[in-house]
């Protein structure tokens, strides 16, 4: 610890903090522009200068460490003269005409600034080159004219997303933000996480679905989960007279500490399908309007003979981007009181059922969390596509590559880590299950095994054959793997686990599965992991919600007599249906999520459904009424009813 002295106020702080942060955790507040909590110090806008006794200079309170007996103003003549010389310089270098700019009034933080610091003019006159607005992006827009070249984008697009698109080009007063080489945004590497937007100060990263909404003043703002993946991301919700502004990530998330990808921020935002207003029967061949009451009497009619027939009765499937809550309940109504055999949900176990079984087998948990990631010296990513889905579990991965961390992947297709990677083993032949083999193999050729295994180096020519793969390549791999600190290897659905699990043990690593949707695990939990099949059953009853049916799902749904949909909008599956029920979509309903790491989390309403809508959980105790049963399971105990491949906390 060292002792500090700030405005006379005498501090014990950590070692190593910096001056700003050390003032800030001391309620002592210091302008800046450039500096953010999540982003490595850069000290360039120079807004946040103070007085250190002893120094030539005024320094940048962002950038300098503490150390003992330091004595800091931050309060005095000379530096209140600066931070307004500062801003002064900022305004006259680029197009900040306040009126007219979507962030004016409460959300630019150089305008607050200058209020902060009594500017009620420009001492110097505006003199600034025009540069050209780039808005050929789909959700962002360009806007150099009001950039101050913070570079807080740059750090958070390469520091926090390990993407690494955004720069700057030129220099002094004619640099201007870029994207890669300097070609348009939309045509570039940008993954459009929207990081980037979220950390300008200014306005010139502009979300072109949100801007001119409303202000952080105008609008509510809702703590909730994401729903689009297993990663379970917090965010923040703005909305403004019940309707979506916009969604940020939630800086305060344990699990993505700010971050999000194109699905959770930016999905949302474009939805315009049709939306279900009312309960609707088929008559006629034509789905008509019709009341709860009707609606649910209708279903229950239908439903009450099918009762105890397991084989035939009744089929039902569940998104999993529905609430325990609600897929509890699901399992209930449909497994335990009517007694049917085919309950399962949407994704029919692909992404959990083999990591399921095999956990039943060890009877015990045996995967780690999304923090060894950040902490892993090497990974190895097996047949997942971290660019493409759980994308910010591919930030987590991206971003300690620069830092010395190796990354292999496994994978017979193309894959969207491969330049990234330092190794790629993209098998001509062959299982996994042999890849992994091999890898054990040369392990144990190298000397370097840190657990038992009965796979022996001479076995290494073998697997190599079998792959296809040169075995340099495999003691390339394997030597990386060895050489690391906690070696991670993340995989999805299908792969050997067995031996998977073997390799990790050889290498001291630790496993990870993605598992596909929001409560994927918890619906596994549930044993609802079977194929979806309609094999002589006499109805179907699918609680879609504003998830997107397969294909495939469709076509099975279809063969049915009797169809019930679940649904927020209108589609192929409401299209076929008997009779539809409309649902609240996520934004809509509040209930509990788990991640792929374990961790149980609440979701909050953030937009009030209209009367018509009801949650799933509504319209379940409904129907379960109209059957004459109660629902009254306990989704807390039946979470730990069954081993789970990780611990659920």
């Amino acid at each position: 610890m060292a002792t500090i002295t700030i405005n006379g106020n005498k501090l014990e702080v950590p070692d190593g903090m910096t001056v700003l942060r050390a003032a800030q955790a001391n309620g002592i507040e210091i302008p800046t522009l450039c500096d953010h909590p999540h982003l490595t110090p850069y000290g360039g806008c120079r807004l946040c200068l103070v007085e250190v006794e002893g120094a030539r200079t005024l320094q940048p309170s962002c950038t300098l460490p503490v150390s003992n007996n330091m004595v800091v103003k931050t309060d005095t003549k000379k530096v209140l003269d600066a931070r307004k010389f500062v801003l002064t310089l900022i305004f006259s270098e680029r197009n900040h005409f306040c009126p007219y700019c979507q962030v004016s009034g409460g959300d630019c933080e150089l305008q607050n600034a200058a209020y902060n610091e009594g500017m009620t003019h420009w001492p110097l006159s505006p003199n600034y080159t025009t540069f050209p607005m780039d808005a050929s992006h789909p959700y962002i827009i360009m806007e150099a004219n009001r950039c101050i070249l913070c570079r807080r984008c740059v750090r958070a697009c390469g520091d926090l997303v390990g993407n690494y698109t955004l720069g700057f080009e030129e220099r002094g007063a004619n640099s201007i933000l870029v994207a890669d080489t300097g070609v348009p945004l939309g045509e570039s590497t940008c993954i459009s996480c929207g990081a980037c937007v979220q950390v300008c100060p200014t306005g010139a990263l502009i979300d072109r679905w949100s801007a001119y909404r409303g202000r952080e003043t105008q609008v509510d703002i809702t703590n909730t989960v994401c729903v689009a993946c297993s990663v379970g991301c917090k965010v923040n919700v703005l909305t403004r007279n019940n309707s979506l502004v916009r969604i940020e990530g939630d800086w305060e998330g344990a699990v993505n500490e700010g971050l999000l990808c194109e699905l959770g921020r930016f999905d949302p935002m474009k939805v315009d399908c049709e939306r279900i207003a009312t309960p609707m029967i088929r008559k006629n061949g034509a789905l008509k309007a019709a009341t709860w009451d009707e609606a649910l009497s209708t279903i229950a009619s239908q439903l009450k003979p099918l009762s105890g027939k397991s084989a035939d009765g009744v089929a039902a499937l569940i998104s999993t981007r529905q609430p325990i809550e609600a897929i509890s309940q699901f399992k209930e109504l449909f497994a335990d009181q009517l007694g049917s055999g085919m309950v399962t949900t949407t994704e029919e176990g692909e992404f959990t059922a083999d990591s399921a079984v095999y956990a039943d087998m060890v009877n015990k948990a045996f995967e780690t969390d999304l923090k060894a990631l950040q902490v892993a010296g090497a990974v190895m990513v097996v047949d997942a596509d971290l660019v493409k889905d759980h994308q910010v579990a591919g930030f987590f991965i991206k971003r300690k590559l620069s830092a010395g961390t190796n990354l292999l992947v496994v994978d017979k297709k193309e894959n969207g880590l491969n330049p990234f990677a330092n190794k790629v083993l993209k098998a001509g032949k062959g299982s996994n299950a042999e890849i992994f083999k091999g890898l054990i193999a040369a392990v144990v050729k190298l000397g370097l095994a840190k657990g038992k295994t009965a796979i022996k180096a001479a076995d290494l020519d073998g697997f190599a054959a079998a792959t296809g793969l040169k075995t340099d390549d495999y003691l390339d791999a394997a030597f990386v793997l060895t050489s690391a600190e906690k070696p991670v290897f993340v995989y999805e659905n299908g792969t050997d686990l067995a031996v998977l699990k073997e390799l990790a043990d050889v290498v001291e690593g630790e496993l990870l599965s993605l598992k596909g949707g929001s409560n994927s695990l918890a619906a596994s939990q549930l044993h609802l992991d079977k194929s979806f099949k309609i094999n002589g059953h006499k109805a179907a009853f699918f609680a879609i919600g504003d998830d997107e049916a397969s294909q495939k799902s469709v076509k099975e749904f279809e063969k049915a007599p009797f169809k019930v949909v679940l649904a927020t909008y209108a589609s192929a599956l409401t299209g076929v249906a008997d009779v539809v029920l409309p649902s609240t979509n996520w934004l809509e309903q509040e209930g509990h999520y788990i991640n792929l790491e374990g961790k149980t989390q609440w979701a909050k309403i953030a937009i009030t459904p209209a009367e018509e809508t009801w949650t799933t959980v509504q319209t379940l105790n409904a129907l379960a009424e109209k059957l004459g049963v109660k629902l009254t399971a306990d989704w807390t105990k039946e979470m730990h009813e069954r081993v789970s491949v990780v611990e659920i906390s």
